[in-house]
């Protein structure tokens, strides 16, 4: 079995933003040299998240207006009276996830037609770390 690990590192201008990093995973897999296997893609931080869809803007936008409206900036959340002011941050990733395995199959990502992976950054503007790391034959 073969294996092959990368990190990507952020630091997003916006609070929140969503990058499209599908180039970045396939890099990897074609590195790897794995046929088939498969790769799992993971935000290392509790505020930032992974998914897979389509990379239409206009989705995008109802993807950040949906999850704002279901985990709102409030200045009432209990995480907060530990000094920090990111308990939005921490539910969105919950709501995305940090974590996605895409199978690769003939030596590629196997997505299907539309699917592109995303970086979902909540709590930005500081450096953050996502992890690739592709196992197969």
């Amino acid at each position: 079995m073969k294996s092959k690990t990368q990190y990507l590192w952020f630091n997003t201008p916006r609070h929140r933003e969503y990058i499209n990093i599908t180039e970045q995973v396939a890099e990897v897999v074609r590195d790897s040299g794995i046929a088939e296997g498969m790769v799992l893609v993971s935000a290392m931080h509790i505020t930032a998240g992974v998914f897979v869809n389509d990379a239409e803007s206009g989705l995008l936008a109802d993807i950040d207006e949906w999850l704002e409206g279901l985990a709102p900036f409030r200045n009432d959340y209990r995480h907060h009276r530990t000094g920090e002011t990111n308990g939005d941050s921490h539910l969105k990733n919950l709501l995305v996830h940090h974590e996605v395995i895409v199978p690769i199959t003939e030596g590629r990502l196997d997505l299907g037609p539309w699917q592109q992976v995303f970086y979902a950054e909540f709590d930005g503007q500081r450096r953050k770390r996502l992890v690739i790391k592709a196992i197969g034959e």
